[in-house]
């Protein structure tokens, strides 16, 4: 392994290895989210949430995409590195019985950037 694959790997396995992005990637299973849905959930500070947002965007599993006055998060279905492109269709099988995952879910279908995202 070279040290440009070391250190892909370091982004990608830093990327799984907290539970709130964890978290988040549950939720953009549902759907694509703004930052202000993202913290309405894991009742975090924003500043917070996009730390999380840019480390899943650098280890390649999500993507953000300008819509308006938004920026809306999505899971990537175009991965770049290897390790995200083995790893990511795993994961969408993961973690589906933890009561929090379940609870986060839920709220992400009925989450209403309109009404939290008061812009």
């Amino acid at each position: 392994m070279t040290t440009k694959n070391i250190k892909t790997a370091e982004r990608v396995f830093k990327a799984l290895s907290d539970s709130n992005r964890l978290r988040i990637l549950k939720m953009l299973q549902v759907k694509p989210m703004a930052v202000c849905e993202i913290t309405s959930i894991l009742k975090l500070a924003p500043s917070t949430v996009s730390s999380h947002l840019a480390i899943l965007r650098d280890s390649g599993f999500i993507i953000d995409e300008k819509d308006g006055k938004w920026v809306n998060y999505r899971l990537t279905d175009e991965y770049i590195e290897k390790y995200v492109a083995e790893l990511a269709p795993l994961f969408k099988e993961w973690l589906e019985d933890d009561p929090v995952i379940k609870n986060d879910m839920k709220q992400a279908k009925t989450v209403d950037r309109f009404v939290i995202c008061k812009q």
